[in-house]
């Protein structure tokens, strides 16, 4: 993922990267932060590339127009979303309206995307405020969220509205959100397993970062979620789904959320690492993919157990499943 300092440097490597096939990251600023320039330069990567390379595109908001999102949504591409507000008079604002309409937007078009957030780092942020954001965001339904502060990025310092121990708090929980969010590939599925619980993901993923910690696999371990195999990831997601659904006195309800997550995860890994296996499952493999299952309670309240075992790998037009 190079960086680029001009139009002209960009296009000998994408069409190096298109020969072989591949990933690139566009870098370069002068067209990030234009609409027009950056609807130009969809067009000609569309020309020079089409599918043969997967396009990243760290990008402002604002930039996405109806035309900048159409563009994108007929590239192999993925957009990470800058996913912050603005101090004005020591208070920190963010506009929820505006990201709304834009992630409608994208999701209304299928495309791939996910947020880029931070954490006290504008003068006004408090710990109430990220987890407020973080809630928000993940109710917009990003395929992932990234904290460039866990990585190595900047580094927030103590203010009258964020402690040293606040930023501790929130540096494990961005932790947990890119293992059991981002890394768990948990975007189709994660809302609806959440409501019956009742919790906030703010909370939910609170919780988690502490059972992570007693696992030796939080932020002050050696552990990463990018080290992990994502079969890793999904373990881990099923004990801790466990755990809470006992705890909250629904473990009748874990079957059904189990199901959903076992059947969406192999999928996943059939799109993403071309793995192929067999899943057992308590119910109809096409009703656990389809709008019912939104509702856990209601689907295990209606639906008849029907125990099975399917077949996941690669077919004509993507992953698929039958019977074995």
């Amino acid at each position: 993922m190079q960086k680029n300092t001009s139009t002209g440097d960009i296009w000998p490597e994408i069409e190096r990267i298109a020969g072989v096939g591949g990933e690139f990251t566009l870098r370069d600023e002068e067209i990030l932060r234009h609409k027009g320039k950056l609807l130009k330069f969809l067009r000609q990567f569309s020309q020079k590339a089409g599918d043969s390379v997967f396009l990243n595109i760290p990008v402002k908001a604002d930039v996405l127009d109806m035309d900048v999102c159409r563009a994108v949504s007929e590239l192999y591409a993925s957009l990470d979303i800058e996913f912050a507000g603005v101090s004005r008079g020591g208070n920190y604002l963010f506009d929820k309206k505006f990201f709304s309409s834009r992630a409608k937007t994208l999701n209304t078009l299928g495309l791939v995307f996910g947020f880029v957030m931070d954490f006290a780092l504008v003068p006004g942020d408090s710990v109430r405020l990220f987890r407020d954001r973080l809630d928000f965001a993940l109710s917009l339904y990003p395929n992932h969220v990234s904290f460039p502060q866990v990585s190595g990025g900047t580094k927030p310092k103590p203010t009258a509205t964020f402690s040293t121990q606040d930023i501790s708090m929130c540096a494990a929980v961005a932790n947990a959100v890119e293992t059991f969010y981002s890394a768990g590939r948990a975007v189709t599925w994660f809302l609806s397993s959440l409501a019956p619980l009742r919790m906030t993901p703010s909370a939910f993923f609170r919780d988690f970062s502490e059972w992570q910690e007693l696992n030796n696999c939080g932020l002050s371990s050696s552990w990463r979620p990018g080290d992990a195999s994502h079969g890793e990831i999904e373990r881990m997601q099923l004990e801790f789904l466990s755990f809470k659904f006992e705890e909250k006195g629904c473990r009748e309800l874990f079957e059904v959320v189990s199901n959903v997550v076992r059947l969406n995860g192999a999928l996943s890994r059939c799109f993403g690492e071309g793995e192929e296996c067999e899943v057992e499952l308590s119910y109809n493999p096409d009703e656990l993919l389809g709008a019912g299952a939104f509702d856990i309670k209601s689907f295990a309240e209606n639906s008849i157990e029907e125990h099975s075992r399917v077949r996941v790998f690669m077919g004509d037009y993507g992953p698929t499943y039958r019977y074995c």
